[in-house]
């Protein structure tokens, strides 16, 4: 099943720049295969529901192994039955009704 996510990845008990630790999760993302587009507070991933989720347990363990002691992460997913949908199409279609 497609699963379309915005991921926010926040290590905690690192100082307050977490650039490297976002950096390290979008090489594991990338290197996974998937389609992302990062925005200023996340990540926007598109792909198959095992491998988008493999990917994110793959960021938790890389970030901890930076030396990262907690992680809160976000999640906003989701699916659909009726048809394929991707990132740009949902994007194209408010663009469209803006004119």
């Amino acid at each position: 099943m497609k699963v379309l996510v915005d991921l926010c990845v926040v290590p905690m008990g690192v100082g307050v720049s977490v650039s490297s630790y976002i950096a390290a999760c979008e090489k594991v993302l990338t290197e996974a295969g998937l389609k992302t587009a990062l925005h200023s507070y996340g990540t926007n991933i598109e792909g198959e529901w095992d491998a988008v989720f493999a990917a994110i347990k793959r960021c938790h363990e890389v970030v901890h192994g930076m030396g990262a002691p907690r992680i809160t992460t976000t999640i906003k997913m989701g699916t659909r039955t009726d048809r394929e949908q991707t990132m740009e199409d949902k994007i194209n279609s408010v663009q469209a009704k803006l004119g």
